[in-house]
């Protein structure tokens, strides 16, 4: 049973199939769909199924460089050929505000530097 914090996590909903959305992966362990609120031409959000609040709360190596090669495929898949950024926000001063780990796959146009 989800404790309090997951039964209102949106992203566990997507994950569980309560809210719908269309999946572009689901693999055993994450999902990967678009951002409803692009910040790029191309940006696609790589999520674990499992909640963790943020990165840190995530000890599991395998899970995090599972996390990230299916952050770099997708964007491949995605023709991001010229290149892409994938961020990963921790926190409410790291911009985080869906409080369940994922990564950002941005890309499709130049990214400046420095980021925020």
């Amino acid at each position: 049973m989800p404790n309090a914090q997951e039964a209102s996590c949106v992203f566990c909903k997507i994950v569980s199939g309560e809210i719908q959305s269309k999946k572009l992966l689901d693999s055993e362990n994450c999902i990967a769909i678009s951002d409803l609120n692009p910040q790029a031409p191309t940006h696609l959000l790589v999520i674990p199924k499992d909640h963790y609040s943020d990165i840190t709360q995530c000890q599991k190596s395998n899970l995090l460089g599972e996390l990230f090669s299916q952050a770099s495929a997708l964007a491949l898949k995605h023709s991001l050929n010229k290149g892409f950024r994938l961020v990963v926000n921790t926190g409410n001063e790291g911009g985080q505000t869906v409080h369940h780990l994922h990564i950002h796959v941005l890309g499709g146009r130049f990214m400046g530097w420095p980021p925020g």
